[in-house]
């Protein structure tokens, strides 16, 4: 019968039973050489390597826990390979460098990730690749695109102010001209949302943020939909060099098991907060895809299982410098660039990366916050007291 995803999620990547009995977690496995019994053995793993099998000829190609996580990765997107890299944006750049060359055009919506951005200008560039930069929610992707446009890279939703996407039509267009769909889906972490049922060709995933949950590890994952999009990761890969630790692997194989239970405590944490926020004369608009104000709420309900921790504030009559001060007053909340884990952070929504948002948000006073999973009164008062402080 059919399994419900969290039971998946509890039962995906775990060891099968030897000798009448076995560990319930996936042993770590560190080593640098894979031994043989024989020539030939070695030469029938080479040939199941190379048809795709998800075997290994050395180490850095990972062991039976790097192995229990892309099998629990495919499972949670609904894809067919996984391919594990040291960090999410390693994972995007094995993805882009997969799937482009020389001559290539590559679309990528406006709202995307600031170092995206830096990846197209420092390095695709150099290399030939074509990039462009268009907004979904204005721009009709068909007319975007060119005769040598291969890639079209999404994100959903976007990384600062969270606009939703109708995936499916875009991946529809694009699929008719052959046409890659790469979607960046750590904000959904293969939970919340799954780009590839909608279509997409790739699922980016930062196991950095909600797969761990702990905030104790990096990793990217590169999660493919087909085998020919499989063959293209793989060998890049393997060119590239890409490897993940069995303990970091092992670490974000833990963060799994719990993945349901601790996104649903975000999203309640979140939504107090959120609601709480929107209610205050000094904020001007709070941007979390589970309030009915949020632009693309409708498209949020129809498309995503919740919402996480993330939440942007706008604030009413403060300035820049005022909204650091904010963010300094803050004692429950930790200033740092992540977010997935356990603990509540602020980080200042810096005004250059708005100017490719299509909204005149370049003077505005932003915060970003991840509710963690502390008690929300506790942080709605600590909000409090810094945002009286400072106005």
């Amino acid at each position: 019968m059919p399994l419900h995803l969290h039971t998946r999620l509890t039962h995906s990547g775990r060891p099968a039973h030897t000798a009448g009995g076995g560990p319930v977690n996936v042993p770590v496995v560190r080593t640098s050489t894979v031994s043989f019994e024989s020539m030939a053995a070695l030469r029938e793993q080479v040939r199941r390597r190379a048809a795709g099998e998800p075997v290994s000829t050395y180490g850095r190609q990972g062991m039976d826990t790097q192995r229990a996580l892309e099998a629990a990765m495919c499972e949670l997107e609904g894809g067919s390979h996984t391919f594990l890299a040291p960090s999410g944006l390693a994972a995007i750049s094995l993805t882009l460098l997969a799937l482009l060359g020389p001559g290539d055009h590559l679309l990528v919506v406006e709202s995307v990730y600031h170092p995206v951005r830096k990846l197209d200008a420092d390095y695709l560039s150099r290399i030939g690749v074509q990039v462009s930069y268009f907004d979904p929610a204005q721009q009709d992707v068909q007319a975007q695109l060119r005769p040598n446009t291969r890639v079209v890279y999404v994100e959903t939703p976007g990384s600062l102010l969270y606009e939703m996407i109708d995936l499916a039509p875009i991946t529809a267009a694009c699929r008719a001209r052959g046409v890659s769909v790469v979607a960046d889906n750590t904000w959904g972490s293969g939970y919340l949302f799954n780009p590839l049922r909608h279509g997409a060709d790739v699922s980016l995933v930062a196991g950095t943020k909600y797969v761990s949950g702990h905030s104790d590890l990096m990793m990217g994952m590169a999660v493919a939909r087909d085998a020919t999009h499989a063959d293209r990761l793989r060998k890049t890969w393997e060119a590239l060099g890409v490897a993940v630790g069995p303990d970091d692997a092992y670490l974000a194989l833990r963060g799994l098991r719990t993945l349901a239970v601790r996104l649903r405590q975000h999203e309640a944490n979140a939504t107090v907060v959120a609601r709480w926020l929107a209610a205050q004369p000094q904020v001007e608009r709070v941007y979390y895809p589970a309030l009915e104000s949020h632009p693309g709420h409708a498209l949020w309900k129809r498309d995503c299982r919740g919402a996480n921790g993330l939440l942007t504030v706008q604030f009413r009559g403060l300035d820049l410098q005022q909204s650091l001060d904010v963010a300094d007053r803050l004692q429950l909340f930790d200033i740092g660039a992540s977010w997935g884990g356990y603990e509540s952070l602020v980080l200042p929504v810096e005004p250059h990366r708005l100017a490719h948002h299509g909204q005149t948000l370049e003077e505005a006073a932003l915060l970003r916050l991840h509710i963690g999973l502390e008690e929300p009164q506790d942080l709605i008062d600590d909000l409090a007291q810094a945002i009286a402080a400072t106005a």
